[in-house]
């Protein structure tokens, strides 16, 4: 029997920083409202042309390989969670596989929007459990700059999202009281369209009609949100699969050592952390400076963390998302 541990963590984001004041000459906005909101003061947006989501990936994995003392030919396995793929299909896993110069190894596609890089290292978990694969790379990567309503009419959302990429690599380890305890997702499809990006989609509207129509006043290709249902139901989920992970090990919140939430609000983070008394120690967060990144929130949050001593041998080491779908889910940590 196997556990897996995160032999190595790295992360990039882009050197093109957009602050609010970028912002407020853009849209009918200002610092003081964005931050208010969701407590962002900066983001990343891509501005060179290697920075595609599968590039980003590809910088973000060679330092974690680097990291976990490996090599490119070591790697049994890719996972890529994104909502932000270079193509439509193939999905930017094989354009990683490719980059890296890996074997042909298999690359699997996660698409699971906030709650991918979650979902990622579970089914990662899984894999190395069974004896299958002993290193795996898992990269969380996105570009939403190229696709948000950057007017009046899309601020609600598009102050929110920023670029970037952040990966780990996961080795088997024999030693079965460290590395991943359990991880656990849930999903609640009836609210599917209150965080969604309708087109181009089968079923709804295809590339096809949006050229037919040519119509200005069409928002199916950009992303909506119902943002304070969208929070109502975040606040609540994280809750539960934050205690579930911990019943599931028999652990307390008093063993939580540092807890990683997704970046999706820097309010919705602060919630979390007042119901469950846990101090600044013990929550990381960094949404201020990168915006919510999706797939890429935790691997670059829990990197930085990691990077700055925050995170110990032997701390328990709790992962938490919710997002679109919707989707959530915890990783339980011994690290």
């Amino acid at each position: 029997m196997y556990h897996s541990k995160i032999a190595g963590l790295g992360y990039y984001v882009p050197e093109n920083v957009v602050t609010n004041e970028d912002l407020s000459k853009l849209m009918d906005t200002n610092d003081e409202w964005i931050r208010e909101r969701t407590g962002i003061e900066e983001r990343r947006h891509v501005a060179l042309p290697e920075d595609t989501t599968a590039g980003m990936g590809a910088k973000a994995a060679r330092i974690a390989i680097e990291r976990a003392g490996l090599k490119p030919e070591d790697i049994d396995l890719l996972l890529f969670a994104t909502l932000s793929p270079d193509y439509y299909f193939p999905g930017p896993g094989v354009m990683v596989q490719k980059e890296l110069g890996l074997r042909t190894v298999g690359a699997i596609d996660i698409r699971n929007q906030c709650s991918g890089f979650v979902y990622a290292l579970s089914v990662a978990d899984q894999f190395i459990r069974t004896g299958m694969y002993k290193n795996i790379l898992v990269i969380g990567s996105e570009i939403h700059s190229k696709g948000l309503d950057m007017t009046t009419r899309g601020r609600g959302v598009s102050v929110i999202f920023g670029d970037g990429a952040g990966a780990v690599v996961l080795t088997a380890t024999s030693d079965t009281t460290k590395g991943i305890l359990s991880t656990h997702l849930h999903s609640e499809g009836e609210y599917a369209e209150e965080l969604s990006l309708i087109a181009p989609g089968m079923g709804k509207r295809w590339v096809t009609d949006i050229i037919v129509d040519n119509d200005p006043n069409d928002e199916s290709y950009f992303p909506y949100m119902n943002g304070q249902f969208v929070f109502k139901n975040a606040v609540v989920r994280f809750s539960e699969v934050i205690q579930e992970g911990l019943k599931a090990n028999q652990l307390q919140v008093s063993d939580i050592d540092m807890l990683i939430p997704h970046q999706a609000n820097l309010r919705i983070s602060q919630f979390i952390q007042q119901k469950f008394q846990l101090n600044d120690n013990q929550v990381y967060n960094n949404i201020m400076k990168y915006g919510n990144t999706t797939a890429a929130s935790i691997p670059i949050a829990l990197t930085e963390a990691w990077e700055q001593g925050k995170i110990k041998e032997n701390d328990l080491v709790v992962l938490a998302a919710f997002g679109s779908g919707f989707t959530w889910g915890s990783a339980i940590i011994r690290w």
